[in-house]
């Protein structure tokens, strides 16, 4: 299966996930979250990867490796996650997924200055039109008038910083994917480094009395989000190690339609409202993305 399709796949199951973990963020605090979500993912994908993969290749491998894929899931995972989980928290997923569609446009400038990556006419053509789509709905709130939400650059930051980590980690993953070509081990690593990392943030937060709470709900929703975000978060490594970066991100961006249709459905009308100008966005980053997965290459 090529890069392109496996993107697509990834790009279907993070909107999924985007949809059940705004629901679960209802119930919990963002660093609390984002560390509940790191283990199940870790889990999830270490349980896969004992059945699948010579996990003995990562003794034998050369530590620069480890390096990379752990500095990957610091960008991707410690960081990124909690940047989503923040932003979701604030302006609702409607509103956040669109803002991460601006991922490919960072993407596209870190590819060309790292990896020499410059993607073909049409494949920035499909870029723009994602682009243009997230900048669409940015504009416009995915609240209700009972729970407005801001507008502008002050409550688009969160989603823009976590489009700009995840368009650093392929560099990582790249590096890290020359040396030994696992992407499920890789990934594995990067989000159990984060998982470790998370915990010892949440232990030195305790120590200063800061409690994390959550409700049952939200502790139901957390665990399918987690295993969601872990399935799509391999599919997104192979296809990096198959495709263009600049590409896989762009393509990834179809959850931005998933999350605007289900949301409503998941979270609530009255805390995720779809309007036509929401709609509108979402078409055009999925003609792009449509664009990118069946003419560039």
């Amino acid at each position: 299966m090529s890069g392109e399709l496996w993107a697509l796949l990834a790009g279907t199951g993070f909107g999924f996930f985007q949809t059940v973990n705004r629901r679960a963020m209802d119930g919990m605090e963002v660093f609390f979250a984002t560390f509940i979500q790191l283990v199940i993912s870790a889990f999830v994908l270490a349980g896969i990867a004992l059945f699948t993969e010579d996990v003995g290749l990562l003794f034998t491998a050369h530590f620069s490796v480890i390096l990379n894929f752990a500095a990957a899931g610091f960008f991707h995972f410690f960081i990124g996650w909690t940047f989503l989980n923040a932003s979701q928290k604030k302006i609702g997923a409607a509103r956040t997924s669109p803002l991460i569609g601006t991922t490919p446009l960072f993407a596209t400038a870190i590819a060309a200055l790292t990896l020499r990556e410059f993607p073909s006419l049409l494949a920035l053509l499909g870029i723009i039109l994602i682009v243009i789509g997230a900048y669409v709905i940015s504009e416009k709130s995915g609240g209700s008038d009972s729970h407005p939400v801001e507008t502008g650059w002050r409550s688009a930051w969160l989603g823009l910083s976590a489009a700009l980590c995840w368009a650093i980690s392929p560099i990582f993953i790249r590096a890290g994917l020359k040396e030994l070509n696992s992407p499920l081990l890789g990934v594995t690593v990067g989000s159990a480094v984060s998982a470790l990392g998370y915990g010892a943030v949440l232990l030195w937060q305790k120590s200063r009395g800061i409690k994390q709470t959550a409700t049952n709900e939200a502790w139901a929703f957390k665990i399918v989000a987690g295993i969601l975000v872990g399935l799509s978060t391999w599919m997104r490594w192979i296809a990096l190690g198959l495709a263009p970066v600049a590409v896989v991100l762009a393509i990834s961006m179809v959850s931005t339609p998933v999350v605007i249709l289900l949301s409503p459905i998941v979270a609530g009308k009255h805390l995720e409202r779809v309007t036509v100008t929401l709609w509108m966005g979402a078409i055009l980053i999925l003609g792009g993305a449509l664009l990118l997965t069946f003419i560039s290459a």
